[in-house]
């Protein structure tokens, strides 16, 4: 039997990490929740996830120096953004660094579900 996807969400924001991990538990994953960057990147005990969904502005860490940090250990994870306060250029940036997605917030559940499938089923990025 296949292991369970774990999904790391890294968001700021309460209402975000309490909804998005609730769609991510009804889609059978298991969801664990970080209120930062730093929260993540030093959370040793939890299993590596198969993908994590962060938020680009964060106090004290960004989700692109999250980023930074899973690539400077050499971490393949895919991971997919999520910002307020989307721009062509921030979006470009995160996809040419390796990016999985790029979501605008407030994010639509079908979206965030289609990210996850492709991030976790085909390895394929958004364009």
């Amino acid at each position: 039997m296949p292991a369970v996807p774990v999904i790391a969400i890294v968001d700021d924001d309460e209402e975000v990490r309490i909804a998005t991990g609730s769609l991510v538990r009804s889609l059978g994953y298991t969801a664990r929740i970080y209120t930062s960057g730093r929260a993540f990147l030093e959370c040793h005990d939890a299993p590596v996830p198969d993908c994590v969904l962060t938020d680009v502005q964060m106090p004290g860490m960004s989700g692109l120096e999250l980023y930074q940090g899973l690539l400077a250990r050499g971490s393949t994870v895919p991971v997919i953004f999520m910002t307020a306060f989307p721009t062509n250029r921030l979006r470009d940036t995160l996809l040419a660094a390796g990016a999985s997605d790029f979501l605008k917030k407030p994010c639509d559940g079908a979206e965030i579900i289609r990210s996850l499938h492709r991030a976790l089923h085909t390895g394929t990025r958004s364009t």
